[in-house]
């Protein structure tokens, strides 16, 4: 481990060093590497099985790409290319002798967010006191993606404490989208969001406790899915909040399509870690009924969605109603109330714990709220609150403050048995009343996010976080893109009921500095969520699976999207 004492730009000067030499190793992209780059993991496993293709050939592709896409993105922490390259030999050597496959990911060229555990390299998720600490063992998930044949060979850059859902530490910098480098790439697992977008990774295994898989996916066009907790074992996976488990982190795959994120479950779900305390349910058939029926909506109590992202979800509704599937329009319970739990609850040490690792780094701008609101004096809190709710008139953001403060343990007993309540009201007002296969559901009021929109505005990501709170496996898929002329905020939607916080809808869609933006994000992902019930996690890849279908082909997402984007560009 570094030294405390050293200045934290001599440990950034090195680190990145270390990164930009090993780099240096990755060939150019030819014409040659297309036919890599462009094909599924699925794909990528089936021609080397016939032969076609082998491990090393693939794996040098992917590295060449997976360059182009740090230069462009700065995606990349750890870089493990000579590890990867002798274990392609090796699968090459046993295959050529064998004709047999070391498993159902043999040959894939992987990318692991940077929080896991892969011996030899760091895990230093941005801070520099957890540096020059290469890991010992593998994570477990690590373990057994390389027992199934897979090659990961870099790790992804991640937000300071991983708190956020931007991508930005003072060790690694900030990440951007790769369709449009004034915007994050999302976080928390954001730098898998872009390598994979770009094609410099066939597949990536991230965390999940508040969106963390699904924000990146949407803010980059991809397939993701995050299970229910115990599925997937988290072992080995660095935490800036060990011991946190009243909202639990869930390990879960990105991909560049729902065949991919199946493959990979197929091969990771069920396979009991360290702590020995995953479900022993390893990966199940599921076949849907011929007529699915799905319960969706559009906004919720805590902020208005915007036009795009409302029509993500119509546009995916009127898709799956050509198709013969039941649609119908249903009320959750209050988005605000799971916000305020889960507020209480991460805040109950007032973040110290996660702040306690910055050492001599500097604090990102996006952790400004989180380090001000849970250690203002009790009475100022209170001041501050009442002044937003009847001063400024936004009774939803001033509980919100009051919710954010330290805690005694006897509260945190009452906020879990809330939670509980919770969740048993999610299944008694939705489930069992509605009598739903499943749940279409925007992924946040806006599609996109430009660097610094984290910094006050962090509680949009409510739409994700509620379903952390009450533990359902939900898939996240790119519908379309922004339309600039479909999308406007015209005068019926700000008539429209059903608006939020006065505050947070201000800084989106008000003003000149107002985060959504139609016209500057145009032709940029726009997605939706597909939510199931809990230990549903194969039906919810089924269901992805057939939105996906009917939504049709031709949307411009899987292998080989921003380079046919840019394609496009260049002949008009």
């Amino acid at each position: 481990m570094w030294p405390f004492g050293s200045s934290y730009l001599t440990v950034v000067a090195q680190k990145c060093d270390q990164r930009f030499r090993a780099l240096e190793s990755a060939p150019q992209v030819t014409n040659e590497h297309r036919p890599f780059l462009h094909a599924t993991a699925t794909e990528i496993v089936s021609r080397i099985k016939k032969g076609e293709w082998t491990a090393s050939q693939v794996l040098e592709a992917y590295i060449a790409q997976a360059k182009v896409a740090h230069d462009q993105t700065n995606c990349l922490t750890e870089v493990m290319f000579d590890v990867a390259r002798e274990r392609a030999r090796t699968l090459d050597t046993e295959f050529a002798a064998t004709g047999n496959l070391k498993g159902p990911l043999h040959g894939i060229p992987m990318s692991l967010k940077d929080q896991y555990d892969f011996t030899g390299f760091d895990s230093s998720t941005g801070f520099t006191r957890w540096t020059m600490d290469p890991a010992k063992t593998n994570a477990d998930v690590v373990d057994t993606l390389l027992n199934a044949g897979a090659l990961p060979f870099v790790k992804t850059n991640v937000p300071q404490t991983m708190f956020a859902f931007e991508c930005s530490n003072p060790l690694w910098g900030c990440s951007t989208n790769p369709y449009n480098n004034k915007y994050t790439c999302g976080g928390s697992s954001g730098g898998e969001g872009a390598i994979i977008a770009m094609d410099g990774s066939a597949l990536g295994i991230g965390t999940d406790v508040g969106g963390s898989l699904r924000i990146p996916a949407a803010y980059c066009g991809l397939y993701t899915l995050k299970p229910g907790t115990q599925r997937i074992s988290p072992g080995g996976a660095k935490s800036p909040n060990p011991g946190f488990e009243s909202v639990k982190s869930c390990p879960g795959p990105m991909a560049r399509s729902v065949q991919d994120l199946e493959l990979v479950s197929r091969a990771i779900f069920g396979v009991q870690g360290r702590k020995h305390d995953i479900a022993p349910i390893p990966f199940r058939e599921v076949t849907l009924p011929k007529k699915l029926r799905f319960g969706y909506y559009t906004s919720d109590d805590c902020v208005k969605t915007s036009p795009a992202c409302r029509r993500a979800v119509l546009e995916s509704i009127e898709a799956l109603r050509r198709q013969g599937h039941e649609c119908i329009e249903i009320e959750i319970p209050s988005v605000l109330e799971s916000f305020r739990i889960f507020a209480g609850l991460t805040s109950a040490d007032a973040y110290r714990t996660i702040l306690s690792h910055l050492g001599p780094d500097p604090m990102e701008p996006a952790l400004r709220l989180v380090k001000i609101t849970p250690n203002l004096p009790g009475f100022i809190r209170g001041l501050a609150a009442w002044f937003i709710e009847h001063v400024i008139g936004d009774p939803i953001f001033a509980s919100a403050v009051r919710s954010v403060y330290p805690k005694r343990a006897d509260e945190i007993y009452a906020l879990n048995i809330r939670k509980d309540d919770f969740t048993r009201t999610f299944y008694k007002d939705v489930w069992e009343k509605y009598n739903i296969d499943g749940i279409l559901a925007p992924v946040q009021a806006i599609p996109q996010l430009p660097h610094g929109g984290c910094n006050n505005f962090i509680a949009i990501a409510v739409a994700t976080i509620y379903y952390n709170l009450i533990d359902h496996p939900v898939g996240v898929l790119p519908v379309g893109r922004v339309d600039a002329k479909k999308d406007q905020l015209t005068e019926e939607w700000w008539n429209e009921p059903g608006h939020g916080s006065k505050i947070l809808e201000g800084g989106l869609f008000k003003g000149e500095g107002a985060l959504y933006n139609p016209e500057e994000i145009e032709g940029m992902p726009l997605s939706v969520q597909v939510v199931g019930q809990r230990w549903e996690e194969e039906k919810v890849l089924a269901m992805m699976k057939t939105l996906d279908e009917a939504l049709g082909a031709d949307r411009g997402f899987g292998p080989g999207a921003l380079s046919k984007d840019d394609e496009k560009r260049a002949l008009n």
